[in-house]
């Protein structure tokens, strides 16, 4: 099993009513259109809606980062790609790249890092092992990668 390297993830279009008063994307929709990438990643990684009804098990997003380079407007066609950065047996840890999928630009970066929880008990618990095959087998094709610039990135003021 191989995996492009980043891996062509997602793509959507901006919708109209996920413009603000500037004229241009609402970040709220940014983030939701980093979701749907997620999403997809998720049923690449088979741990998708049908896992969550039949495991009783999903991942849960811990923390993000969104940077903003460049605005969208209603229309413009979006496209995603993903660099696993990491894993571990609960974990997982990667970059999403959005770009505007016509004129190539790159329009804003999401990193995130998730967990494996059982929806239960509302703990974190193991990924079944074929996920895990899956993240293992990506991430060994995304190793020749180089690390995204904004990975772990801190916000603040530069002085």
């Amino acid at each position: 099993m191989t995996y492009d390297a980043p891996l062509h993830l997602h793509a959507e279009t901006v919708r109209p009513d996920w413009i603000d008063y500037n004229g241009h994307m609402n970040v709220a929709y940014y983030v939701l259109a980093f979701d749907h990438a997620v999403d997809r990643l998720f049923d690449i990684l088979g741990v998708g809606i049908d896992y969550v009804k039949a495991a009783g098990c999903s991942l849960f997003v811990l923390e993000n980062h969104v940077t903003y380079l460049r605005e969208l407007v209603a229309g413009d066609p979006m496209r995603f790609t993903l660099h696993l950065l990491d894993h571990d047996h609960k974990r997982l840890h990667a970059f999403i790249d959005m770009y505007h999928a016509e004129a190539g630009h790159a329009a804003a970066t999401y990193e995130f890092l998730a967990v494996h929880v059982d929806l239960g008990e509302r703990r974190s618990t193991p990924m079944p092992a074929a996920a895990l095959a899956r993240l293992a087998a990506m991430l060994e094709s995304h190793r020749t990668l180089p690390r995204p610039a904004a990975v772990g990135s801190v916000i603040g003021i530069r002085r």
